[in-house]
């Protein structure tokens, strides 16, 4: 039963070796499911409080499009798409926090790029800055490549942990030489990294003084150059648009439904997983004393330390909270109408009140109402099979389905490697020296045949021929583990050798953990290796 029920969960992991790539379903299958997916969204009849799913899902489209060209046309050019023409272009999406992300997260933005190419279609990067920024630095290895080491550097001075859409440059001078400072302390290992030719893209954003649209905008531009044509936009924006305030207006006004299936959801992933901790792959919604948490949070400017939000329904009202000192009514007309309450949504942002979607409901919303396949990488399309299931049973339909995009890359390093295997081997054998040192004496100064070790070696042989016994058990094994003992210094030069062999193959094995990371941010990789996996895409 469990192996059955799992099958509804795909196995996804990391590509091994450097250079290779992971998309899922195959690359030439992408354009299928786009079309598919399409079809499928076709059929939906839904009703959202008063609105069609199809009618709020076209006019989110357009307003997405027009948001994310105005929004793109800020730093680079931006393809203009007309109203009409938003209709029938194919969506393209994929979505990611605003950082110095591994080549692997990066390789998606260009298999969106080619795929929305391919089927005369847009992609759109949405920028998860609802995530909290809990750290501005890069991790870099350094040092020399029998002992390499990794130190961090910092992007910026510190500052409170607030999602991205807070966070900004605290200290422009730490900022701008921040390229500098990697490509010293880099310069061992990695001649010519991407980063001193990306961070002056970076600075010319100066205007902006968010951290990660900052950091974003010089990537961006410099897809531009690589060929790459996507537009983006930050998840802020997209949780401002009127069909989004429909979306938590339906999710709000049926909230114990939504919280079951939710919780349900997360119940059957982590029983077929065999998954203790309840945090994995994210936290169940709460409820306290009569209030359902909600799948958002919220925070002010003032106060930007994100909330979760918590609501109930009293009549025709929902009231909305964040626990501490914001309470919103929301009213609901008595057909259960949500114009009222949208509106009232959309109003938020003009009282300074912020509500972001939590992981699963962005990209709830995005498959449903923004694009036409949403590309995930590895994490976030393991947790998306959760908001699959929670899906059908708040929806009662399928989503249109995902795709998974990913790749492996290492710092190109040239250093001995080393098998785990032959550290297990080393420690083998001097466990195989200690109990049985016996099997190492041939070959060695001291051989069987000197008088001393053999007694000792008949001395433990006449005692393991002797059956064991409760009477004789404790003197049997005193007297094996003397035998034992008494040979080592027989074997003492095998000893060296060996323990010089796990030392070296605990240096490298620590060495290559540090050298082979496939987690190094891509501003780190020199270009050349870049682009040949970019291109691939």
């Amino acid at each position: 039963m469990l192996m059955a029920e799992a099958a509804q969960y795909r196995r996804l992991r990391a590509p091994r070796e450097t250079g290779q790539t992971l998309v899922e379903p195959p690359r030439d299958a992408l354009a299928e499911l786009v079309a598919r997916n399409r079809q499928h969204a076709a059929t939906l009849d839904y009703d959202l409080q008063g609105r069609s799913l199809r009618e709020l899902a076209a006019s989110a489209r357009r307003t997405l499009l027009e948001a994310a060209a105005t929004y793109t046309s800020q730093y680079r050019d931006a393809p203009r798409i007309s109203v009409a023409e938003a209709a029938h272009r194919p969506l393209v999406l994929s979505g990611h926090q605003p950082q110095l992300f591994h080549p692997g997260v990066w390789y998606k933005n260009f298999v969106v790029g080619r795929l929305a190419r391919e089927v005369k279609g847009v992609g759109i990067h949405l920028l998860i800055d609802s995530d909290v920024c809990r750290e501005a630095s890069i991790r870099v290895p350094t040092g020399s490549i029998d002992e390499p080491r990794v130190e961090t550097v910092p992007l910026d001075a510190p500052a409170v942990d607030v999602p991205y859409e807070e966070r900004t440059v605290q200290d422009e001078a730490a900022f701008g030489g921040a390229a500098e400072r990697v490509v010293a302390l880099l310069r061992p290992l990695v001649a010519e990294p991407l980063i001193a030719s990306l961070w002056p893209l970076v600075r010319e954003a100066s205007g902006e003084r968010n951290l990660g649209r900052r950091i974003a905008r010089g990537r961006h531009r410099m897809e531009a150059q690589w060929g790459n044509d996507t537009l983006e936009l930050p998840q802020s924006a997209v949780c401002e648009l009127p069909e989004f305030a429909w979306f938590v207006a339906h999710v709000l006004a049926h909230l114990p439904r939504f919280w079951a299936a939710h919780n349900d959801a997360l119940a059957d992933y982590r029983r077929v997983h065999r998954l203790r901790n309840r945090a994995q792959p994210v936290p169940d919604l709460a409820e306290t004393d009569g209030w359902l948490e909600a799948p958002f949070w919220m925070w002010t400017a003032e106060d930007p330390r994100r909330q979760p939000v918590y609501a109930r329904q009293q009549g025709d009202q929902l009231l909305v909270t964040d626990g501490r000192q914001h309470t919103i009514d929301l009213v609901l007309s008595a057909d259960g109408d949500a114009a009222l309450a949208a509106e009232q949504l959309v109003g938020l942002a003009a009282r300074g009140i912020k509500l972001r979607t939590r992981a699963l409901a962005t990209t709830l919303f995005a498959r449903l109402f923004l694009g036409d396949l949403f590309l995930h990488g590895i994490g976030g399309a393991k947790y998306d099979q959760v908001t699959d299931q929670i899906a059908e049973r708040f929806f009662g339909f399928s989503l249109p389905a995902f795709a998974t995009a990913s790749a492996t890359l290492r710092l190109p390093i040239a250093h001995p490697a080393c098998e785990a295997c032959q550290l297990r081997e080393a420690r083998q054998q001097l466990r195989e020296l200690k109990f049985h040192p016996e099997r190492f004496l041939d070959g060695h100064p001291v051989s069987n045949a000197d008088p001393a070790a053999a007694r000792l070696v008949a001395e433990k042989q006449r005692w393991i021929n002797t059956a064991k016994t409760p009477a004789n058990a404790r003197e049997r094994h005193l007297a094996i583990a003397a035998a034992n003992a008494a040979l080592q210094p027989f074997v003492a030069p095998r000893r060296a050798e060996l323990e010089r062999r796990r030392g070296d193959a605990e240096a490298r094995l620590r060495a290559g953990a540090v050298l082979d990371s496939r987690d190094y941010a891509f501003c780190l990789f020199p270009r050349e290796s870049l682009e040949q996996l970019m291109h691939n895409a």
